[in-house]
């Protein structure tokens, strides 16, 4: 059996070709299953469901529409929005704060509402004394910040991917988003990925214990 010792006297290239073996022997595991398959197939075959209507309603709403509407509820749709806007703010403060994963999924929210945002004002303000406001409040506000929103989730995909490509002995640059697959069904619920392995759990317990007593000795 190989321990510790032994793996420290391996160069780094052969710890990442052992880390490769291994991490190829965990890929059985990780096999879709049919169900997964099947799921899989339905998603995709309701998102192209999804384009064909859309395409069909953007044509009608294009002829249908009215070129100026009173619309009701006005403040009601803005206030919610921003609402929302400043509930992702603060979720995306928090997982920053905490440095969780979730972090990503806030910032592509948020640049998506950021977007959205800059848009409707820009084009519900077109033709109106407040469309200059809104046009520079877009440029020089809205859309910079969700650039830097999608820059900041794009560089910490790249991370995440980079991370277990190290992990499973892959050494080589993190390839384009479009070229990296995902990775793989996971066999059992979807609940216990969230949850840490046992054996990590009693590493941790002993770590908190070893520190414990050498804070006690001193």
């Amino acid at each position: 059996m190989i321990d510790e010792a032994d793996l420290r006297q391996m160069s780094p290239q052969e710890r990442a070709s052992l880390a490769h073996a291994l991490a190829m022997l965990n890929l059985e595991s990780l096999t879709p299953t049919p169900l997964s398959q099947r799921r899989r197939r339905l998603f995709i075959a309701a998102c192209l469901i999804g384009v064909l209507v859309l395409a069909v309603w953007i044509g009608i709403l294009e002829v249908k529409l009215p070129r100026d509407y009173v619309a009701g509820g006005w403040r009601a749709a803005w206030v919610g929005f921003d609402i929302g806007l400043l509930l992702v703010f603060a979720a995306t403060a928090w997982a920053a704060w905490r440095r969780r994963q979730i972090l990503i999924v806030c910032l592509i929210v948020l640049a998506t509402l950021l977007c959205c945002d800059a848009w409707f004002d820009c084009t519900l303000d077109w033709g109106t004394p407040g469309f200059t406001v809104s046009l520079l409040s877009a440029l020089l506000v809205e859309l910079p910040v969700a650039a830097v929103a999608l820059i900041g989730a794009r560089r910490l995909l790249r991370l995440t991917i980079g991370r277990r490509e190290v992990l499973g002995g892959v050494t080589s640059p993190v390839p384009s988003f479009w070229k990296v697959p995902l990775f793989g069904d996971y066999p059992g619920s979807y609940r216990t990925l969230l949850r840490k392995p046992a054996d990590l759990v009693s590493r941790d317990i002993r770590e908190v214990e070893e520190v414990t007593e050498v804070s006690e000795a001193s």
